[in-house]
């Protein structure tokens, strides 16, 4: 059974909610199934210390998932255009994964929720993007051939999904923000499955 990794930050639950909808997507292919992960939270004071274990939701991502896992699903709310600082700490750790080319040539996709629609969604979705082919890995983005891309009025764009989560973080996925989210999942694990099928 190849393993896609689903890693993902999120602070109100919307990415985490978009994390579990991709999820679902990879588990849609015979023979590939989702390992959700997170990060756990940074201090910009001192060098804060979280428990192994969250006290709810997956386990906190290691840099040993990102070495076993078959493919790459990468989520973080927006922050002034960028992702969040917990998932560029999480990246900034894996050096040794990069001297090694333990990533390189596994397909790998993003994604991100917005407090405003116009909030920096394909600007974060490209700033995870570019650790990820430092390592080497395939971008898997989602084609117009979905019809989802062209007639939201919610998130969504191809280079990953993308959810509206309001101001105040409330608003829920909408039916065309799952089913991208679903469509990234399914692709990142159709492509994992050809690849270790050709190697």
């Amino acid at each position: 059974m190849s393993e896609v990794l689903v890693v993902y930050y999120s602070r109100y639950g919307a990415t985490a909610e978009m994390a579990r909808h991709v999820a679902r997507g990879v588990e849609s292919v015979d023979g590939v199934e989702a390992r959700l992960r997170t990060v756990p939270p940074v201090s910009a004071t001192c060098e804060a210390v979280e428990d192994d274990i969250p006290a709810e939701g997956p386990p906190y991502a290691t840099t040993d998932d990102l070495v076993q896992c078959a493919g790459l699903a990468l989520g973080s709310p927006t922050r002034f255009g960028n992702m969040a600082a917990p998932m560029k700490y999480f990246l900034d750790q894996t050096g040794s994964q990069w001297l090694s080319g333990a990533l390189a040539g596994k397909p790998a996709g993003v994604f991100t929720s917005t407090g405003t629609l116009h909030g920096g969604q394909e600007s974060t979705l490209l700033s995870m993007m570019i650790p990820l082919l430092h390592h080497g890995m395939l971008m898997v983005g989602i084609p117009y051939t979905e019809p989802a891309l062209t007639d939201t009025r919610t998130g969504g764009t191809p280079y990953g999904p993308s959810h509206l989560a309001g101001p105040k973080g409330d608003l829920p996925l909408s039916e065309d923000e799952r089913g991208l989210c679903h469509v990234l999942g399914r692709r990142i694990a159709e492509i994992t499955r050809a690849l270790e099928r050709r190697g």
